[in-house]
């Protein structure tokens, strides 16, 4: 016998904590509105998971759970959107105990009752989501009948004042949630949440992956008549969702074209991916995982606009678009997703803790990654190449990034340009055919790989017959710089005092004379402070001039970090080298003995020589031009 409405109406009170935490739910904790439909998709899914396990351990065989599913229905001139699933459904006593009680969550305390099952997977655990219903409604009813009983139940709430419960005529058992929409106002626009075709998108962005059909009436303009000039529009109960994730599918039963959709979809390009890769690990961190490697770089990819992260999915329904934690800052240019049961979500699915669960996920994936570039790099070469044209200036960063921290990481998948061919190079290769008597891996430094095979200060390395490593890269020398050595070989620029060898091996070194010193002094006291010193060069043998440096800043640092904002300009030590072989040497000594303009216009001319050759811009341009204008007449 049923009590009358008056006898079992209830009206209550949510707590005065949990009022607080309700209008924290509408006002703070969920970034975006849209995020409401996810959270009662993500329930009524919940709900038909607790039925099915229910029928799976049923032995009466009482329990049915056919035909599972999830129904949006949008109804614009009610301001009504209903969520309706046909799963478990809830007593009085539930719908008080979870609905009333912020935090709550029901699909937790399910889950614990029956654990260890394996057959559980419910989304749900924080009892929270539900209360996004009240971002874009003014009264949300929840009508409901549990499995197993013949009441109905409505539960109703027009806010953090509080809620009725009241008995219903729902005959079916299942839940259905009936919000009732708010208005427009200037600065939101509510009307969206009743559009079928706002609703369709949203559940394809966030719930594509649930793995129960979720049907909407659709539109349709179908043609009319037989000419088809005419058209009228039908409706259509549609399933929206795709239910089975393609990363969740055996890798076998997937072709690169459908692979290759999925990206190009997913993450609007146009250009299928360079590598694709598959990832499913269980144990003490499971998830699949589905990256994908571009073949471009983003136009915004060396921007700061430019977001790195992977979609996050907790069971396929998409947590977060763009987690940042899963993919440290040198694999940033890889596209994809991961999806795990087993990540603590705390009171909203958007905001995730950062566990040691989601440490270990990103740490696996940064060796996943490293393996199949290596795995590109040794089986097509052309690609690998073709990569690194596009994020191989990232790798570099990676390496100079946090004092070194990832070059052993990274080193191995770093190329250089190589005097040798002129072609891509990495560090293992260079090292691998080194001639015997080579102490260093030898680079210079500059604009382009033309421009550096022209560098004087080359001649005396490669007629050594030691290949060089041409930089070309701002962060090159930096990067080189933080990498010290590579398999016990130092790096060691061609402009260093040092380079490993005698330059003048079998030859007598020549003896600096009186006049030779005090043509040095000569040129320092003329180019007026510009370099720290003039001296005999040990590396030239048929260009007459080039700069070095000495201390720690060389001069392609100093291009790099003048460029950069700041009031505090850096200075290499310049040295002047000359080359005592050379005519021009020879017309030094003539012009300092017999016409000091005339070797003043020569130190500064070869001083500006010297600028050009290293990529440095001219200090004086016009000096420049008047000196050579002086010298043809």
């Amino acid at each position: 016998m049923r009590l009358s409405r008056a006898a079992t109406m209830s009206s209550r009170q949510f707590k005065a904590e949990s009022k607080r935490l309700l209008d924290l739910m509408i006002n703070s904790i969920y970034t975006h509105k849209e995020i409401f439909l996810r959270e009662l998709v993500s329930n009524a899914s919940d709900a038909l998971d607790k039925l099915r396990f229910l029928a799976l351990t049923d032995e009466q065989g009482t329990v049915s759970a056919e035909d599972l599913h999830i129904e949006i229905a949008a109804d614009r001139d009610a301001r009504t959107l209903t969520i309706t699933d046909n799963g478990i459904g809830m007593s009085k006593e539930e719908l008080c105990e979870n609905l009333g009680t912020i935090a709550k969550s029901g699909s937790l305390a399910f889950r614990k009752e029956n654990e260890p099952r394996e057959e559980i997977d419910i989304i749900g655990q924080f009892g929270v989501g539900f209360y996004a219903a009240f971002m874009v409604s003014s009264t949300v009813i929840v009508r409901s009948r549990k499995q197993g009983e013949e009441e109905s139940w409505q539960w109703k709430s027009s806010g953090a004042e509080g809620y009725t419960v009241t008995p219903c005529d729902k005959e079916s058992v299942g839940t259905e949630i009936i919000l009732k929409i708010k208005d427009n106002t200037e600065e939101e626009n509510y009307d969206e949440f009743l559009q079928p075709y706002r609703l369709q998108g949203l559940i394809k962005k966030y719930s594509d992956y649930i793995r129960y059909p979720i049907r909407m009436e659709m539109e349709h303009s179908v043609p009319k008549g037989e000419d088809g000039s005419e058209y009228e529009t039908v409706t259509e109960i549609e399933t929206v969702n795709s239910m089975i994730p393609i990363w969740k599918k055996r890798k076998s039963e997937v072709t690169e074209e459908e692979y290759n959709a999925f990206y190009k979809e997913k993450f609007r390009d146009f250009e299928d991916p360079l590598r694709t890769i598959y990832s499913s690990t269980e144990g003490s961190a499971t998830y699949n995982a589905l990256l994908f490697i571009p073949s471009r770089a983003p136009f915004d990819y060396y921007s700061k606009e430019y977001e790195k992260g992977l979609q996050l999915y907790a069971s396929g329904v998409l947590i977060m678009d763009k987690c940042a934690d899963l993919l440290p800052d040198h694999f940033s240019f890889v596209k994809g997703l991961v999806d795990s049961q087993d990540l603590s979500l705390n009171i909203s699915r958007e905001m995730l803790q950062h566990d040691r669960q989601l440490k270990l996920i990103a740490g696996r994936l940064e060796k996943k990654i490293k393996s199949e570039l290596l795995s590109l790099l040794e089986n097509d070469r052309e690609a690998y190449e073709k990569f690194f044209k596009a994020f191989g200036l990232q790798l570099k960063y990676g390496l100079y990034d946090g004092f070194g921290a990832n070059k052993e990481l990274l080193q191995d998948l770093v190329m250089f340009v190589s005097s040798a061919e002129k072609k891509y190079v990495t560090l293992k290769e260079y090292v691998a055919r080194m001639a015997e008597d080579q102490k260093y891996i030898y680079y210079v430094c500059g604009e382009n790989a033309d421009q550096l095979d022209r560098m004087p200060q080359t001649e005396i390395v490669k007629e050594k017959g030691y290949e060089i490593l041409y930089l070309t890269d701002r962060i090159d020398e930096f990067a080189v710089k933080m990498l010290g050595s590579y398999e016990e070989k130092e790096f060691r620029s061609v402009s260093s005092d040092d380079l490993g060898f005698d330059p003048n091996e079998g030859e007598e070194a020549p003896v600096p004379t009186e006049e030779t010193k005090n043509l040095y002094a000569a040129i320092t006291e003329a180019l007026s402070g510009k370099v720290k010193e003039v001296r005999a060069s040990k590396r030239l043998k048929t260009h007459p001039v080039c700069l070095s440096t000495e201390g720690a800043i060389s001069i392609e640092m100093e291009k790099v970090l003048n460029a950069m904002p700041n009031e505090n300009k850096v200075h290499a030590e310049r040295i002047l080298e000359l080359n005592e072989g050379h005519p021009v040497f020879a017309a030094l000594k003539k012009a300092q003995a017999e016409d000091s303009e005339r070797f003043g216009i020569y130190c500064s001319l070869l001083y500006d020589q010297a600028l050009l050759i290293e990529g440095l811009p001219i200090e004086d341009p016009v000096a420049f031009s008047n000196a050579i204008c002086q010298l043809i007449q």
